[in-house]
């Protein structure tokens, strides 16, 4: 079995055939999907599609590019909405300095409350980080030393240094489609020298669709692809990644039963 460990099931680009996507993802050995939220407000659509299908699961929080949009949301309001059987994740929360769509000031704000909601709760908090290195490192360094909280940098696409200092402190790290383009070289590279026990693939659908499907919309079923690239980067077989991705993933996300 695989897990998409992240992707966004609510997205418009979804809304008129979700019943098939999902089938087409649990046709290829998908066997997990967790419905990320960006918007704490719209929490209560993404909390119905996970009720809806037995196989998906989901996360509350607020995406960078709006955490102004929601300082108000705090970490006990965070905590509350966690409680549902099918939230297993705090998040996306973090910080984009590519598009900056929101205040620097507000994303990091954001993202400690996120951290203090994953502390209390023990759910693993989805974090963006883009062309934010440094100062993701240094907010994950400081917030750690006032008590460990367990965590996933999502879609990595960043630099070697925050992958090491994530997994340093005791994070995991999960790749998508990026992981499959011709130009991402550097990617697979950090992708191989990363401990397989930290390791998470996911699809950010409908974003970032894997070759061959790149510049198409992405869907669940897809991540078959990027497990098999990534079984490349570590030297295995795609069954020994699928095996070590799922485990993984069950050890981080430890609400999601295994069975059922």
């Amino acid at each position: 079995m695989l897990v998409d460990s992240h992707c966004h099931l609510d997205f418009p680009d979804f809304a008129e055939e979700r019943d098939a996507i999902v089938a087409r993802a649990l046709a290829a050995g998908v066997g997990r999907m967790v419905t990320i939220s960006t918007r704490v407000r719209r929490f209560a659509d993404i909390l119905a599609i996970a009720e809806r299908y037995p196989e998906v699961y989901c996360s509350v929080g607020t995406h960078p590019h709006n955490a102004d949009e929601e300082l108000d949301v705090t970490a006990d309001d965070l905590v509350r909405l966690a409680e549902h059987p099918k939230v297993v994740a705090i998040g996306e929360a973090g910080l984009d300095y590519f598009y900056d769509n929101a205040p620097r000031e507000a994303q990091a704000a954001g993202l400690r409350t996120h951290i203090a909601a994953a502390r209390i709760t023990g759910l693993p908090l989805v974090i963006h980080a883009r062309d934010a290195d440094d100062d993701m490192a240094a907010i994950l360094t400081e917030e750690t030393q006032e008590g460990a909280f367990p965590f996933l940098l999502h879609c990595f696409s960043s630099g070697r240094a925050l992958a090491e200092t994530g997994i340093a402190l005791g994070g995991y790290v999960s790749f998508s489609g990026i992981l499959t383009f011709k130009r991402s070289e550097a990617l697979r590279d950090i992708a191989r020298d990363l401990p397989r026990e930290r390791l998470l693939v996911e699809t950010d659908a409908p974003y970032l669709a894997p070759q061959p499907w790149r510049g198409k919309r992405n869907e669940p079923s897809h991540v078959v692809e990027t497990a098999r690239v990534l079984a490349e980067c570590a030297g295995v077989s795609p069954d020994e990644i699928a095996r070590q991705t799922t485990e993984n993933f069950f050890r981080l996300f430890a609400r999601v039963p295994r069975d059922g």
